[in-house]
């Protein structure tokens, strides 16, 4: 058995199958080096669960340990799901990558936006990477004002001409496009497979959900965003780029697709397999085609990020692995998210991995310790 026990990680549970006792040994070192509060990793390869486990704390005062039914808010962790759930759509024939947006979202061809694809917009393309006029920070909080301001918003550039991350505003387009074409909201998508695939994850919580959740300290400093520029202040920096002057209640209870989805990480890595199986979700089921997957995860651009201070491949929703950000398999796929968490599917492998945690670093991609568990994976293969 891996050495991964109480004496090294406080309250470790869960699986390690034989083979992948390297994982165990990385997932121990990352607490012993001071990395972690608490966190859970996952693999699942071709339909098994190879790896599920946990370890440390919930709270600030190590008084409550991590357990099966922890919750860790993953940020931009949850576009990934929000890319499946896209692909989805795709692949039921409700949505078309290469179709514009107002074509399900009318109002969206306002202010030269007409010709904007579904899969422009999911690769960051559309140039609404955030809103350059003031608003108080809690208009985020409500959905059809913010729907309605990006169907009016004119691109801050020539859409399909750069990729520029879109932090907020493309949870929302891709959750109204969603919910025009399945009279759903992202939520409701997700608790309905939340009952099929067993899963601990929410886009918008009520009250005894919330208290599942892990308490999340800040990063110890701002993430770097390289040299500065309109966009990433747009993006990020304006006291209206993320909600604010809102309870932690509410904030949890709304949908923010992009940004406020909490989940476990076998939940996370369960729900991203069918983009890495041929379309077989972890039950066996075939609810992706590979016409929808190989759609979803071709490159849509290539460039320097006017946002994030990478050189970025985007495919449909998830970025393409060529900086290794997500394991050393530049074949694969991945999205991160602030604080460390991310979510990998590897079709090459037939493998999806995610990682969650609660002390936040400030890696915007790439975080080492996730790195680290990612490489003794594939040293395992």
């Amino acid at each position: 058995m891996p050495d991964w026990s109480e004496a090294r990680v406080a309250g470790s549970a869960g699986v390690i199958d034989p083979g992948f006792d390297k994982v165990g040994e990385a997932f121990a070192q990352n607490f012993e080096e001071g990395l972690e509060l608490g966190a859970a990793f996952a693999v699942v390869i071709d339909g098994e669960t190879v790896i599920d486990i946990r370890g440390g704390h919930t709270d600030r005062a190590k008084e409550k340990l991590w357990d099966e039914t922890t919750l860790a808010c993953i940020y931009s962790s949850g576009k990934a799901v929000l890319a499946f759930l896209m692909a989805r759509a795709i692949s039921d024939g409700l949505l078309d990558y290469e179709a514009p947006v107002a074509q399900y979202w009318p109002e969206f061809a306002a202010a030269g936006k007409e010709r904007v694809t579904v899969a422009e917009a999911l690769s960051h393309q559309a140039g609404l990477c955030g809103f350059p006029d003031e608003m108080p920070p809690e208009t985020w909080l409500d959905w059809d004002v913010i729907c309605a301001k990006l169907a009016a918003m004119a691109p801050l550039w020539a859409p399909g001409t750069a990729n520029g991350y879109h932090p907020q505003t493309v949870g929302f387009i891709a959750g109204e496009l969603l919910r025009r074409v399945t009279g759903k909201t992202t939520g409701a998508l997700i608790d309905e497979l939340s009952e099929t695939l067993d899963l601990n994850l929410y886009c918008g919580m009520n009250e005894s959900d919330g208290a599942r959740a892990a308490y999340m300290p800040k990063p110890p400093k701002a993430p770097d965003l390289g040299p500065m520029n309109e966009f990433k202040q747009y993006a990020f920096l304006k006291p209206w780029s993320a909600p604010a002057k809102v309870s932690r209640e509410d904030w949890m209870a709304a949908e923010l697709p992009a940004s406020n989805m909490h989940a476990d990480a076998h939940s996370l890595a369960k729900i991203a397999h069918p983009m890495a199986t041929g379309g077989r979700d972890v039950s066996g089921a075939a609810i992706l085609t590979q016409e929808a997957i190989n759609a979803a995860l071709k490159e849509r651009i290539r460039g320097d990020d006017l946002v994030l201070p990478f050189h970025l491949s985007w495919a449909a929703g998830l970025m393409r692995n060529i900086n290794r950000h997500f394991g050393p398999n530049e074949a694969a796929f991945g999205h991160a998210g602030f604080g460390g968490s991310c979510v990998i599917v590897d079709p090459h492998n037939s493998l999806t991995a995610a990682y969650v945690m609660n002390k936040m670093s400030p890696y915007l991609v790439g975080d080492p310790r996730a790195v680290r568990l990612l490489d003794a994976v594939y040293a395992s293969l």
